[in-house]
């Protein structure tokens, strides 16, 4: 990686609500971050949500992309469906679509594709999971970015398509050896020191690693880093990992 595209992007699932429940603070987290992971309708938010976080990212120059998700409202997203591909192919392509209707009002439009919750661990390591997310893409717009996590499944099969693939870091989330993501039904899935948090996610942008939960270095090559916008503090935390980020590298979207 050259010094002159050297740059890393912040991203944050927002829009999560749903009608008169609201999940963390968009409007907040929309000051600080380059990229936001907006919820299309299937796991979380609704249209009146969606055009509400489109404006406001259209307004403070935020990149919008599709958080896509299983059809799960009840479970948030966060429990396996198997699919048929086609299906799940049909499932995104419709989210993607009802998304972009909000970016055009708004005057923008979706600019990357990130699978949610259990669509995004399960597409990491299944293809047939991660190819449905794929076609979807190509149907739609075969310009538009995934992002996923580095060496997974969906990151291998989407550059074998031809797409653009933003590896993405986790900023409180625990890693296996492997590189996926800790399950969250585990105690060491969340990262909860905020000065751990900033570091991790330092060393994930500079260096292109993370420390594993068994202390393994682990490699994690990212161009994008996530903070979840439903954990205690969310926002402090947002602008400290910004912050510390910027005393490396730009900090931008892609």
């Amino acid at each position: 990686m050259s010094s002159t595209d050297h740059w890393i992007d912040l991203n944050a699932d927002l829009g999560e609500g749903f009608g008169a429940w609201r999940l963390g603070d968009d409007d907040a987290l929309l000051d600080v971050v380059t990229s936001a992971n907006v919820a299309c309708g299937f796991h979380a938010g609704d249209p009146s949500t969606m055009y509400r976080v489109c404006r406001r990212a259209a307004e403070k120059r935020v990149a919008v992309g599709a958080q896509v998700g299983y059809r799960d409202l009840a479970g948030f997203g966060r429990r396996r469906i198997d699919y048929d591909r086609h299906e799940l192919r049909d499932d995104i392509l419709y989210q993607i679509g009802a998304l972009e209707a909000f970016c055009k009002a708004a005057g923008d439009r979706v600019r990357y594709v990130k699978p949610h919750g259990a669509l995004y661990n399960t597409a990491a390591v299944d293809v047939v999971q991660s190819s449905a997310v794929i076609d979807a893409v190509l149907a739609y717009d075969a310009g538009l970015p995934v992002l996923c996590q580095p060496g997974s499944v969906l990151a291998a099969r989407a550059l074998e398509a031809g797409l653009t693939v933003i590896g993405e870091g986790f900023a409180d989330r625990g890693y296996l050896p492997d590189g996926r993501l800790v399950p969250r039904n585990r105690p060491d899935a969340i990262v909860h020191d905020p000065d751990d948090v900033v570091a991790r996610v330092v060393r994930m942008a500079v260096d292109g690693e993370v420390i594993a939960v068994d202390g393994t270095v682990t490699p994690c090559p990212v161009r994008s880093i996530c903070v979840h916008g439903d954990t205690p503090g969310a926002v402090d935390l947002a602008r400290a990992v910004r912050t510390a980020l910027a005393d490396h590298l730009p900090v931008q979207s892609f």
